[in-house]
């Protein structure tokens, strides 16, 4: 039995005659690499469970601002990344130490050989984490698709909640997709000398398709502004002048309301965004330190186990 001597650790190269070498088997112990692929898999699974329950410790909704937030998205990449060395180090070192001993192969065979049971590991290890957290995995996929529509969603949920909480047991005609529609149908039975209200529901419910219809028009039109002045007189006692202020005025705050919510949902869209393209971005860097340190550390438990074996060959 000769030994061969590289960085410190002895790796024993036998004797054997080359013709005695199996060159038609298969050179993957795929028993070694399921084995370090469980243990890859049940490890990373603490330590992101570990995670998840450091980071709900350290995180409190009352005090919460975006410097927290900073900070957690750095410590959870820090964490995710330990997370893939530590589990892809700990199945690779199983590979290379528990896989078969290949006799008469060269040195640079069985070093091939043990990077490929690290990656092997590493690769088996990774996809059994995906197939268990594949909703999480999916969800992170498409973060980004969702949040490009998350501001033109937020728009319409708003006004259709303004048209529902105003109109109350009227919301079914004056639901998100109809406003329009009972502009023009309120716009039909409207008379140029409108009578004493019986339900003041209905004045507050024709206000609200009119303003939403204006809002989306971009302009309140003069003919709906005296309108809506005269109902307001009639309403509230005002005088026309006062009423019609009163509507130009709300109808001004109404305006800037919706624009600020528009733009805020614009912006959590784009934050959104950015937070699923860092993560998905530094998940790829985890994963790659983590398929380099699996193979580093199959070789270490490949060298230890052929050190180990020429010793009690010896």
């Amino acid at each position: 039995m000769a030994e061969e001597r590289s960085a410190n650790v002895t790796y024993a190269t036998s004797s054997v005659p080359v013709e005695s070498v199996d060159l038609h088997g298969s050179g993957a112990s795929w028993s070694a690499v399921f084995a370090g692929a469980v243990a890859a898999a049940a490890l990373s699974l603490i330590l992101i469970v570990l995670g998840v329950g450091l980071g709900f410790s350290a995180v409190s909704p009352w005090d919460f601002d975006s410097g927290d937030a900073t900070a957690i998205g750095i410590s959870t990449a820090i964490w995710l990344a330990f997370t893939q060395i530590a589990a892809s180090g700990l199945g690779g070192y199983l590979a290379g130490r528990l896989r078969v001993r290949w006799p008469g192969l060269e040195s640079d065979e069985v070093y091939f050989r043990d990077t490929a049971h690290g990656l092997l590991a590493w690769a088996v290890g990774a996809l059994v984490v995906a197939a268990l957290m594949g909703s999480a995995i999916s969800g992170l996929a498409s973060g980004g698709a969702r949040a490009v529509g998350a501001a033109a969603s937020t728009v319409t949920q708003v006004a259709g909640s303004a048209a529902a909480g105003s109109q109350g047991g009227q919301s079914g005609a004056q639901s998100g997709a109809e406003p329009m529609i009972s502009y023009f149908i309120d716009a039909l039975f409207r008379s140029d000398q409108p009578g004493p209200t019986q339900d003041p529901q209905q004045a507050r419910a024709e206000a609200t398709t009119i303003f939403l219809k204006s809002m989306a028009d971009g302009a309140l039109a003069p003919t709906d502004q005296e309108y809506l002045a005269t109902v307001v007189a009639r309403e509230t006692g005002l005088s026309p002048e006062d009423a019609a202020q009163r509507v130009q005025d709300r109808y001004a705050q109404a305006s800037a309301a919706l624009q600020n919510a528009k733009v805020a949902a614009k912006e959590a869209a784009d934050t959104a965004r950015k937070a699923a393209a860092g993560t998905a971005l530094w998940m790829f860097v985890a994963l790659l330190s983590g398929a380099f340190f699996a193979a580093l550390a199959a070789v270490w438990g490949g060298r230890r186990r052929e050190a180990l074996s020429s010793r009690l060959a010896s």
